[in-house]
């Protein structure tokens, strides 16, 4: 299959009038690629995969120059496409009603086939949603499932950086252009997640990041997973347009508790009324999720970066029985992650191995310190300083706080 093809002609499909998602997923479960349906446009009468307006638009070629012009920024700024018949495209995404035609990836592309838990909710959370997001996609990740989350900050952010502590990594999913730097107080994560998990994004290059984008970019979240865990909602929350996209998409819907009457919490415990499991660990995860290991493991590519073999033989061992697991030894989790009050005891870094880190860390104190004054307090680029926090916050020693703010653990 030749891929720039296979490329092009899903930009072919995606630009062409009337087509969506649901009219892309039939025309290519009728083909072994996208690039013979685009060649095969009169057989789709037949077919019935399209109605007359959009078959004549898509002979007519009138998807040429947006899909020329896609083609060629993506090229131009080096993106990776994922596109349909990629062995990399998860199938659990073309599952679903309306699946995207591709996906522009940086990073380890590998990890969206494997076996993917979603951790979602709110931008303005509380200290205990926040705690709970950390502890339970630590968790998952040391059992070797993938994070999937949103890259906003709050819970999302939390979530991710669990993730990216384990052998299971995490998954970020735009609602903006994979070029687009969004939102800006995630650059450190950002970066991390290309180097170690993967960020990803249905979206043409350029595409900002508009509200609309986000209910799409929620269903490719929930579709990627196994299932949702909602760590914090209230009433109203984007997260529980993605715990309602997973519910349809038959997904397992999980949902954090928190203290009664507190309004950040009423949507997970709306959720909970209406038959979502009640989830307060990754060992709860864990245990209903453990009958789809079996079907996901067998899907997973032979030879996977990252130590793949080492993560599978971790979910399996988890999965198991304990008189089972035992064979596997210190290999199987034991027990769960560091809670958040254990990770505040993190010790202070050491000058001689970590001369950067114990420079930002001495600086800090109990009290937020907004970031750019650390920057120039300490005089150094204002990279090496991202740099530095985002290890000591994945090590427990710093605390990052709203707008920017810093203080240790």
């Amino acid at each position: 299959m030749d891929l720039n093809k296979e490329f092009f002609a899903c930009l072919a499909l995606r630009h062409t009038p009337g087509l969506g998602p649901r009219t892309w997923k039939k025309i290519l479960s009728a083909y072994d690629s996208a690039y013979e349906a685009v060649r095969d446009v009169r057989g789709w009468a037949a077919l019935r995969l399209a109605r007359r307006d959009q078959i004549e638009a898509a002979e007519r070629e009138v998807w040429r120059a947006d899909a020329e012009a896609e083609y060629r920024a993506a090229r131009s700024r080096g993106m990776d496409p994922v596109t349909w018949n990629d062995p990399r495209f998860p199938q659990r995404l073309r599952e679903i009603a309306d699946p995207p035609l591709l996906l522009y990836a940086a990073g380890d592309a590998g990890l969206l086939a494997g076996p993917c838990v979603a951790v979602v909710g709110a931008r303005k959370c509380t200290r205990h949603g926040l705690d709970a997001a950390a502890r339970i996609s630590t968790e998952l990740s040391r059992m070797g499932l993938t994070v999937v989350s949103g890259l906003a900050l709050g819970v999302d952010r939390e979530a991710h950086l669990g993730g990216l502590s384990g052998v299971g990594s995490s998954v970020a999913v735009l609602g903006c252009g994979l070029d687009v730097r969004y939102p800006k107080g995630n650059g450190d994560l950002r970066a991390a997640l290309e180097e170690r998990g993967c960020v990803v994004s249905e979206f043409a290059p350029g595409t900002p990041p508009d509200g609309n984008n986000f209910p799409h970019r929620n269903r490719i979240i929930s579709g990627l997973s196994m299932g949702v865990v909602v760590a914090e909602a209230a009433k109203r929350s984007g997260s529980l347009i993605t715990a309602r996209l997973a519910g349809e998409q038959g997904r397992d819907v999980f949902a954090l508790p928190g203290p009664a009457g507190q309004a950040a919490f009423t949507g997970c415990h709306s959720l909970i009324r209406e038959g979502a499991v009640l989830a307060d660990s990754g060992e709860d995860v864990l245990r209903e999720l453990r009958y789809q290991f079996g079907p996901e493991l067998n899907g997973l590519p032979r030879s996977e970066p990252k130590g793949g073999e080492r993560r599978i033989e971790r979910i399996q061992a988890a999965s198991l029985p304990p008189e089972r697991a035992a064979a596997f030894g210190d290999e199987r989790p034991q027990g769960p992650a560091p809670l958040p009050s254990e990770r505040l005891s993190a010790p202070a870094p050491d000058p001689d191995s970590d001369p950067d880190g114990r420079a930002v860390w001495d600086r800090l104190g109990r009290d937020r310190v907004h970031i750019d004054e650390l920057t120039r307090g300490l005089g150094w680029e204002s990279a090496r300083v991202s740099q530095t926090l985002l290890l000591l916050e994945m090590s427990g020693a710093v605390r990052q706080w709203p707008g920017m703010r810093y203080s240790r653990s």
